[in-house]
């Protein structure tokens, strides 16, 4: 009996077939195996792909965020998110073609870090002139949602009174105007936020929009930094600068461009309002008068932070390192602010020492999970 051998595309032969017996077969998929070979010797391939829009996950300056299913053979699906730029802020067609060339190029640096606190990005897609980048699906909120009082009003109503008591004393409590998180929690999110920060300026990227809502916490506990819409590369600064007022360090106010240590002050800001459970600036407020007061952030800090805070010199001076108005006296780098001994990593160290830590990415899963079910109809543990 003859055997069928599989061929390369040296000619090299390789083992026959096989069935599930082992014996060897004659194949009757002869057109398939003529199409296989003529695909693998093609130098490009392309396909459609096909992406079905589910529901809105957010909107910006920017465009639209869609929750959507990617779908291939045979029934494969996967969740995916999608970013739709819109041309809305753009004076030309061109300057808008310019932007997403810019973004195209981000995004392909991006793509390759793989990083678990950084958002996965996947294609970058044209339809019709319209840009779209497409991403990881990140199942969880992100921290402008949970600083709101609904989300709090929300889980107090739902959760049982012992189970809202160890939230309270382990994961984030009332604060002045918002939920304010106790500084083990805080301080677990922002070194999270650093890492992956860390692994942008390492590819001398910058961010360059760190907010809450840029922040997602997942499901697993993890903290994730999204959207990277306003990301540049160092030595390809864009022309049209964006930036969140709120969040945006003192240079960029006044002129400059973001920097890898524009980056630290805006999670710096995030960081202070975690702590303080208020905003840190008025977002009624002109620009003169929110540059002014981040220029005075460290005498503002104990009028905004708790006597617990305050009274804790290591976090403190971690604090000043992130959010000082001179860049020169933050810290040198995401990296240094995440593992030195003055950093977030010695704060947290000081915590396991005085025996006042938690699990906090497991404290944080807990609670992300318990979340998601209320917003689904399930009780926790359904």
């Amino acid at each position: 009996m003859s055997e069928n051998f599989a061929i390369t595309t040296t000619g090299e032969r390789l083992a026959p077939t096989e069935s599930a017996v082992g014996e060897s077969v004659r194949s009757q998929c002869t057109e398939l195996i003529a199409r296989y070979a003529r695909l693998i010797t093609e130098p490009r391939l392309a396909w459609t792909t096909h992406l079905r829009l589910i529901r809105k996950l957010g909107e910006g300056g920017q465009g639209i965020v869609f929750l959507t299913e990617r779908r291939g053979a045979d029934g494969f699906t996967l969740p995916v998110a999608l970013k739709i730029f819109s041309a809305g802020r753009y004076r030309t067609p061109e300057d808008y073609d310019e932007d997403m060339v810019r973004m195209s190029s981000v995004a392909s640096h991006v793509a390759q870090i793989h990083h678990e606190n950084l958002l996965q990005i996947q294609n970058f897609l044209d339809r019709d002139r319209v840009r779209f980048m497409v991403m990881e699906w990140v199942e969880g909120f992100d921290l402008r949602r949970l600083l709101t009082t609904r989300m709090y009003s929300l889980a107090q109503e739902r959760f049982s009174e012992k189970r809202w008591n160890q939230i309270n004393e382990i994961l984030l409590t009332a604060g002045p105007e918002q939920p304010r998180f106790q500084p083990g929690v805080a301080v677990s999110i922002v070194r999270q936020c650093l890492d992956g920060l860390a692994s942008l300026h390492r590819s001398n990227i910058v961010h360059g929009d760190v907010k809450p809502a840029n922040v997602m916490i997942k499901r697993t506990g993890h903290a994730k930094i999204i959207d990277l819409g306003a990301a540049f590369e160092l030595d390809e600064p864009p022309a049209r600068r964006s930036c969140t007022p709120a969040y945006a360090a003192v240079e960029v106010l006044a002129g400059d461009q973001s920097s890898p240590q524009s980056d630290l002050a805006s999670l710096g800001f995030l960081m202070v309002e975690l702590l303080a459970g208020k905003s840190l600036f008025d977002p009624r407020h002109d620009l003169p008068r929110i540059l002014q007061d981040k220029k005075t952030i460290l005498q503002r800090l104990p009028d905004l932070l708790p006597q617990h805070v305050l009274r804790n010199e290591l976090l403190m001076h971690f604090i000043s390192g992130m959010v000082h108005p001179d860049p020169g006296m933050r810290f040198r780098s995401a990296d240094d602010a995440a593992n030195s001994p003055h950093g977030a990593a010695g704060f947290l160290r000081q915590l396991v020492k005085g025996d006042m830590a938690s699990e906090y990415q497991n404290d944080l899963r807990l609670w992300i999970d318990e979340l998601l079910d209320f917003e689904t109809g399930h009780e926790p543990g359904e």
